[in-house]
């Protein structure tokens, strides 16, 4: 794997000397980034997984209840691995889902030494479970890892681990009576050493675990449900629903991500200063937050999702538009990735693909000239969720849906999205993983 497959374009100087620095110790097989500094360390290694199957196995939620939308119900199994400075990785686990066993002094409850992946499985129309482009989303959390000076790690063993768990709980939680369903996937690494002093941390623990999760994606919209409409059993009720998501643009007391800062890296900490925002703007009765960034108001990204919007130039190009890499802020989205490709490859003649700086004058001009099409927002919970409007300086900005409930585009894309995570077009991007029973 080359550096560019690991750390960003721009990294430079003190991260970029540090991130390789990291790879070089802690996963030396990654030699075309460590420039031939090896470690005795032993490296993450799927072939050295254990089963422990789980005696006590809970009922799986019925779609669309309660427990879905809680978010709150995982699998019977999960991966563990630890890592420590002295000895590198440790055999992984595949063991009963459980609570997780930590010192008041570790590293992750001081320092924010977290990162996390977003990822889901998939049952497939054909029976079969599928992933979607997990090699991208191992690479992210690589770079995120050591971005936070957690170790390194092969990005194919990653894989393997995710697809051992699936495998697994795959046949339960996914029953081929219900296709077309999924599990999100939350691949997480945290810093376990136990000392105070604000150092890399000597032990680490990385883990895997499969969630029920509501389809956020749904074309009628969704609004978060009233914290105070619960069920008998006390969880929140499922949301009540209208076309397209509504968000509220942030103002300048606030920003998600700076030029040279981690915004591309998937850590925690980019994530708790945002809440306050987001339940503030649910609270208004808007979906997420529009992050805009400097005093031009730069469109970045929608909640914890990558920003589309689809309008004409006014010399008459029809154009998708979304933030770019360069600086750093912007996550870069596996969906938002193969929404640009897609689009590039099957509508290049029709729809040209910007990456550029955009704000939301060029937005606001866009409407009043009648030249926006539509907008939408990418990433792993939301999928590809229209936009319907956008609250910006006292004013509501309504956004086209062409057929009432999305546009044109996103609807096309999502489509194509979905046939390849599902099993209806055959694709390199869906990847098949082989279920397995314990019990074998």
């Amino acid at each position: 794997m080359s550096p560019s497959a690991v750390l960003p374009e721009t990294t430079g100087g003190l991260a970029n000397a540090a991130m390789k620095h990291t790879i070089a110790r802690t996963a030396p097989s990654l030699k075309s980034a460590t420039n031939g500094t090896y470690s005795s360390l032993a490296e993450l290694d799927a072939g050295k997984l254990t089963y422990t199957r789980n005696l006590n196995p809970k009922s799986v939620p019925e779609p669309d209840s309660p427990e879905v939308w809680s978010q709150s119900v995982c699998s019977d199994h999960m991966i563990t691995c630890n890592w420590t400075s002295a000895a590198g990785w440790h055999a992984p686990r595949l063991q009963p889902y459980g609570p997780l066993s930590l010192m008041p002094t570790a590293s992750v409850l001081h320092y924010a030494t977290e990162c996390f992946e977003g990822m889901k499985v998939y049952r497939g129309f054909d029976g079969r479970l599928r992933l979607f482009r997990p090699d991208c989303n191992a690479r992210r959390m690589l770079r995120s890892a050591t971005r936070i000076a957690l170790p390194a790690f092969i990005p194919e063993e990653f894989e393997k681990l995710v697809m051992a768990l699936v495998s697994v709980d795959g046949e339960k939680w996914l029953p081929k009576s219900r296709p077309g369903s999924f599990l999100y996937i939350r691949p997480t690494m945290i810093g376990t050493g136990e000392a105070l002093g604000v150092q890399r941390p000597k032990e680490a623990l990385f883990y895997v675990m499969l969630c029920c999760f509501p389809p956020f994606d749904d074309p009628r919209g969704t609004i978060t449900a009233d914290p105070t409409h619960t069920t008998d059993a006390g969880i929140p009720a499922a949301p009540t629903r209208k076309p397209g998501l509504r968000l509220l643009a942030s103002k300048d007391d606030m920003v998600r991500a700076w030029p040279g800062g981690f915004g591309y890296a998937k850590v925690g900490a980019n994530y708790g200063p945002s809440l306050i925002a987001q339940g503030e703007a649910r609270e208004r009765g808007y979906d997420q937050i529009l992050w805009l960034l400097g005093k031009d108001s730069e469109i970045t990204e929608a909640g914890a999702s990558n920003f589309f919007v689809v309008w004409r130039s006014r010399e008459g190009q029809l154009q998708l538009v979304t933030a770019p890499l360069g600086d750093k802020v912007i996550l870069e989205g596996i969906t938002r990735r193969s929404v640009l490709e897609l689009v590039r490859e099957r509508l290049g003649e029709e729809l040209e693909c910007i990456e550029r700086k955009f704000t939301m004058n060029d937005l606001l001009l866009a409407i009043e000239e009648g030249r926006l099409i539509e907008a939408f927002s990418s990433g792993t919970a939301f999928f590809i969720s229209p936009i319907s409007e956008i609250h910006y300086r006292a004013k509501d900005l309504d956004i086209p849906l062409e057929n009432g409930v999305s546009g044109k585009y996103a609807a096309l894309i999502k489509s194509w999205l979905k046939n390849i995570m599902y099993g209806k077009e055959d694709h390199e991007w869906g990847v098949v993983v082989e279920e397995k029973s314990l019990e074998d």
